[in-house]
């Protein structure tokens, strides 16, 4: 039997690709189970590899972690894997922060340049064979709110303002002069009047949820457009429907809903200032790679002794700073 430490997979339809893996194949003992059995994967592993960042089978399975002393996840978000127990316990949680930083903000840049030219417009006349001529939108000079001001919405900031928009930001903590945000506040409902483009990127936390609701909503410009690509249950859905239908705000680009996936029938479908995508904002090809080498990497450290790279403040649900 190999001696050393016990790394636990839990993977869903797909593995990580074993030769990817063979860093730390090569130094552990390597169990890959998928979420129902994780409960039986558990005794005795040192480390747990979530590469299934969307499983909610680890609360129930905690009780047979009887070793544990790392968690990593390949996402940048980690509610999916943060409950109590493991916060009140000496588990390391690590996540993969910066993997999927430039991808999603080039998302948010795409989706504001959809909404600005109506490119999505554009194709319906085309599929109906008219040609009609519309005047567009300069994003230059326009105002974006980030709210979230961790990596991504670092990168979403960088590149907002390489295309000549004004960017400013709510945060965790108020202060000026920051290098990406200029400014950045903690009081939403005061900034969001300032905005022509909402974008949502902060973590899921108590004080996050729902922060986007018929108040906040009502605050904004009549015709602002609401980009989300944090996670959906940071606003109240039925009030951002309302806030549509009735043009408080001027639309939606969500690349995360509240319930996940959106069911057939749902009213976000049908809505033509809408626009809906299946959470894939930061999937770019070779994604899966990146976020195993990120873990492989890690791995190094850890058997090492070293720091480990973006451990997460369990008490705020991400990596600070």
């Amino acid at each position: 039997m190999k001696s050393g430490p016990i790394v636990t997979i839990v993977h869903s339809d797909q593995q990580p690709d074993p030769a990817l893996m063979a860093p730390v194949s090569a130094r552990a003992t390597v169990r890959y189970t998928d979420s129902a059995g994780l409960a039986a994967a558990l005794p005795g592993t040192d480390v747990l590899f979530v590469y299934d960042f969307q499983t909610r089978a680890l609360p129930d399975a905690w009780p047979a972690a009887d070793r544990l002393s790392w968690l990593h996840i390949g996402a940048t978000g980690v509610d999916a894997v943060m409950f109590d127990e493991l916060r009140d316990s000496d588990v390391v949680v690590t996540n993969t922060r910066g993997v999927f930083d430039t991808a999603i903000a080039e998302y948010v840049l795409g989706q504001i340049l959809d909404f600005a030219k109506d490119l999505s417009g554009s194709k319906r006349l085309q599929r109906q064979e008219i040609w009609q001529h519309r005047e567009s939108e300069r994003i230059a000079g326009s105002t974006a709110l980030v709210v979230g001001t961790g990596s991504i919405g670092r990168a979403v900031a960088g590149l907002l303002r390489a295309v000549g928009m004004r960017v400013r930001a709510v945060g965790r903590r108020a202060r000026t002069g920051d290098d990406d945000f200029g400014t950045v506040t903690t009081d939403l409902i005061a900034e969001l009047p300032t905005a022509d483009y909402v974008v949502a990127i902060a973590p899921l936390t108590g004080d996050t949820r729902h922060m986007f609701d018929a108040r906040a909503f009502g605050a904004m410009k009549p015709h602002a457009r609401f980009v989300n690509v944090g996670r959906g249950e940071l606003v109240v859905t039925d009030d951002l429907v309302t806030a549509l239908e009735t043009g408080a705000i001027g639309g939606a680009a969500l690349d995360v809903v509240d319930p996940e996936p959106l069911p057939p029938g749902h009213p976000l479908w049908q809505l033509p200032n809408a626009h809906i995508t299946p959470h894939n904002s930061g999937d770019f090809a070779g994604w899966r790679t990146e976020i195993v080498t990120a873990f492989t990497e890690n791995f190094e450290h850890w058997l090492a002794g070293r720091p480990l790279d973006n451990v997460v403040d369990k008490t705020l649900g991400y990596v600070p700073g």
